[in-house]
């Protein structure tokens, strides 16, 4: 859509003007809180717009894999942003697992602390693939 984000220089406040495309540039951007026409647009970041299908392939780049295995911290900000690109909440246990994989917890450690969550994803011990295989631990 053609909204448009400006700051008024007098009041100093912010606003978002609609404009067509054929209005724009010809019709003044005034400020609505003060009326002044002594406004400067705002650029925003550009947003792209991706398909489901090429967010998920980003994410199996074998080149955002490297390292998982020697560095939670990484682990943590790639399961952090494979939930933001799935957009579903995982639920508390998730959180907590990603914020001590941040804090640089290793996942064996955090199966250690954490056995309740190991035994609630029906993961047996680190013989069977248990938790710590799955989070990217020595299988």
């Amino acid at each position: 859509m053609p909204y448009y984000d400006y700051r008024c220089l007098d009041c100093n406040r912010r606003f978002s003007l609609f404009f067509t495309y054929a209005e724009y540039g010809v019709k003044p951007a005034v400020c609505p809180h003060c009326g002044s026409e002594h406004v400067q647009r705002r650029i925003n970041r550009v947003r792209i717009a991706r398909s489901e299908e090429s967010r998920l392939e980003s994410l199996a780049d074998p080149s955002n894999l490297e390292g998982l295995d020697e560095d939670p911290r990484a682990l943590g900000r790639m399961m952090r942003e494979m939930s933001r690109e799935v957009g579903e909440d995982m639920g508390p246990e998730f959180d907590e697992v990603i914020h001590r994989l941040e804090s640089g917890q290793t996942p064996e450690q955090i199966e250690q602390e954490m056995p309740e969550l190991a035994e609630s994803l029906g993961a047996g011990g680190e013989d069977e693939g248990g938790f710590g295989a799955d989070f990217g631990g020595e299988e």
